[in-house]
C-alpha cells in the first residue's frame, strides 16, 4: 500500500508521462481556501486549481448538487435533450448578453469553437488578430493563437500564420493589422497568464468600435476572467458599452468540475449548424449541475462583491508592502485576480512559499500571481498575505 510522498511521486514517474513540471507535494484533500497533502500538511491555497476552484475546495452547493446528480443521470449523448444544459445555457445568458451557447470541456476547446465559428461564419476571411503575451490553450489552433513563442514547438507552420499578433492595449496596432482577410479579433479582457495585465479603461470599446467598423467579430476570452473572478460575472461587464461577438468559458465555470462553453450572438451562433461542430462530454448533466450549483453560490453569497473587497485589500497590502521592498516593481488587478511583479525572477519566491504552507503562482518569470478563492475572507487573505511578506523578505535577503 502506497502511503507516503515520495512513493506516490515515484509511482507517477513510472506511469504518468511527465509534461508537467509537478512540485513535491501529493495534493489529498481540500476544503474551503486550504488543502492537504499526504504527509499531512495544510496550505493556504491562493491560486486554487489555476482559477477552477473559483468558489473554493468542495464547495458545499456544488458538492450537493453533483452527488444529487450522480445518482440521477451522469451522461447523456448530445442528440438528446439534456434539461440541466439548457437551464445552464439560460443562466449563462441571463448574466451576460443573452446569446446562444455550445458547450465543451475546457478553455482549449472553447477557444478551438470559437476560432471555428468565427471563421465559417467569415467566409474567405480566416486570419484572427490576437495580442502578444495572451494565453488562449494548449490545442494546436489554440496555441497559434497565444502570441508567445516559446509555447509554439510542434505547432503547424500553417496554424500559426494564421494569426496576426499585435501589443496588448494597443489599439493602433490593431487598427493596422485589419485586413481584408481578417475574420476577427480576440483578445483577453484583462491578461491573466501573460502577467496580470489590465488595459486602459477605452481599450475594448475601441476594440468593439474597430470591429463594427469592419465587419468582423469581437471574441472576449474569458476563460480566466469569467464567473466572478474580477468582481463581475464577466470581465469585460467592466467596460461600458461592450458587447462580445463571442465569449469563451472555462475554469470557474463548473464550480471545480471540467466544463467549458462558449457563447455567441444569436445572429452569429446561427452559422454553427448540425455537423459543423461536437462535443461527446460538453454540457453533460453532471457537469450543468456543478456550474448551476457555481452560479447559485455566486448569487447567494455575494461573492462579486466579496471578489471586489478581497481583491481591493489584497492590492493595497501589497502596495503598503511595496513601500517596503523596491524589489516590487508593480501591483495590479482587477477583483480577486491579482499580480505582484518583481525586478527579478520569481521561481525561488514561489518555492519558498510553497515550504511555508502558501500556494500560488509564478507567472511570466518575474509576476508573483494571486487568484484566491472568491470565498475568501479578509482574515484568510491576511494571513496568506502576512506568509508572502516573510518569504519575500527571506528572498531578497539570499
Amino acid at each position: 500500500m502506497i502511503v507516503t510522498t515520495n512513493e506516490y511521486v515515484k509511482q507517477f514517474q513510472r506511469y504518468v508521462i511527465g509534461n508537467y513540471g509537478r512540485n513535491p507535494i501529493v495534493l489529498v484533500r481540500g476544503k474551503g481556501s486550504y488543502v492537504w497533502d499526504a504527509d499531512g500538511k495544510r496550505y493556504l491555497d491562493m491560486f486554487p486549481g489555476w482559477g477552477v476552484n473559483g468558489l473554493g475546495h468542495c464547495h458545499p452547493r456544488v458538492v450537493k448538487a453533483v452527488q444529487k446528480q450522480v445518482g440521477r443521470l451522469i451522461h447523456v449523448a448530445n442528440n438528446y435533450y439534456n434539461k440541466l444544459q439548457g437551464e445552464l445555457a439560460r443562466t449563462i445568458a441571463k448574466n451576460s448578453f443573452g446569446g446562444q451557447v455550445f458547450f465543451c470541456n475546457s478553455g482549449a476547446e472553447a477557444v478551438e469553437a470559437a476560432i471555428k465559428l468565427a471563421r465559417i461564419r467569415g467566409g474567405n476571411k480566416h486570419r484572427i488578430v490576437t495580442m502578444k503575451d495572451s494565453f488562449h490553450g494548449r490545442t494546436n489552433m489554440a496555441i497559434a493563437a497565444t502570441a508567445q513563442p516559446k509555447y509554439h514547438k510542434g505547432v503547424l507552420p500553417a496554424a500559426v500564420k494564421s494569426f496576426t499578433y499585435v501589443p496588448y492595449n494597443d489599439i493602433a496596432a490593431v487598427r493596422k493589422a485589419i485586413k481584408s482577410d481578417v475574420c476577427a479579433v480576440m483578445v483577453e479582457p484583462f491578461q491573466g497568464e501573460g502577467g496580470v495585465n489590465i488595459p486602459s479603461p477605452d481599450y475594448l470599446p475601441a476594440l468593439r468600435r474597430l470591429c463594427d467598423k469592419h465587419n468582423i467579430l469581437l471574441i472576449l476570452d474569458e476563460v480566466t476572467t469569467g464567473m466572478g473572478r474580477t468582481g463581475k460575472y464577466f470581465g469585460y461587464q467592466h467596460s461600458k458599452g461592450v458587447t462580445p461577438d463571442i465569449m469563451t468559458m472555462a475554469k470557474a465555470l463548473g464550480g471545480g468540475l471540467a466544463i467549458g462553453a462558449i457563447e455567441a450572438k444569436p445572429e452569429v451562433a446561427q452559422y454553427l449548424l448540425p455537423g459543423t461542430h461536437a462535443s461527446t462530454f460538453g454540457g453533460n448533466p453532471l457537469a450543468c449541475a456543478a456550474s448551476l450549483a457555481a452560479f447559485e453560490a455566486i448569487k447567494e453569497e455575494k461573492l462579486l462583491q466579496n471578489a471586489r473587497s478581497i481583491g481591493n485589500h489584497m492590492v493595497r497590502r501589497f502596495r503598503a508592502m511595496q513601500k517596503k521592498f523596491p524589489a516590487i516593481l508593480d501591483v495590479r488587478g482587477r477583483g480577486a485576480l491579482v499580480g505582484v511583479e518583481l525586478d527579478r525572477n520569481g521561481a525561488d519566491l514561489f518555492k519558498l512559499c510553497m515550504q511555508k504552507g502558501l500556494l500560488i503562482n509564478c507567472t511570466h518569470d518575474t509576476v508573483m500571481r494571486f487568484m484566491p478563492a472568491m470565498t475568501i475572507s479578509k482574515e484568510i487573505a491576511n494571513q496568506g498575505i502576512d506568509v508572502f511578506e516573510k518569504a519575500l523578505g527571506e528572498y531578497l535577503n539570499q
